[in-house]
């Protein structure tokens, strides 16, 4: 992986407390995947910069490489690699993701989170 991709996806995943690598944008996603997890952190009210993969292929496999996880849509909170589309969708459901964000002190809609779950249970 060339150095500056590195430095471009280092720089992103610190200087903002949650990233979404993607493909399209949280406003316009282009694969399920990506839009369901966009759709989950904007219900949440998170907080969060999203990066078009599909926009620059070096950053498309740059990411796999930088996370050494091979499918996209990837989530980080506070330069941390939190997973993809399954592993957000089963934080979700779980509560995971609720402690994750509370205890990075990232603010969230506790009752948006709430509802996810009670609709799906």
């Amino acid at each position: 992986m060339a150095n500056s991709i590195h430095d471009e996806i280092s720089q992103a995943v610190t200087d903002n407390s949650v990233v979404l690598f993607m493909k399209g944008s949280r406003h316009q996603p282009q694969c399920g995947f990506s839009s369901r997890v966009a759709a989950v952190l904007t219900y949440l009210e998170i907080e969060y910069k999203d990066i078009n993969v599909l926009a620059d292929p070096e950053m498309r496999e740059g990411i796999k490489v930088f996370s050494d996880w091979p499918t996209i849509p990837q989530l980080y909170v506070k330069g941390e690699f939190v997973g993809g589309c399954d592993i957000v969708s089963e934080m979700v459901l779980s509560g995971e993701l609720d402690q994750l964000f509370s205890e990075n002190g990232i603010r969230f809609n506790s009752e948006a989170a709430n509802r996810i779950r009670d609709h799906n249970s």
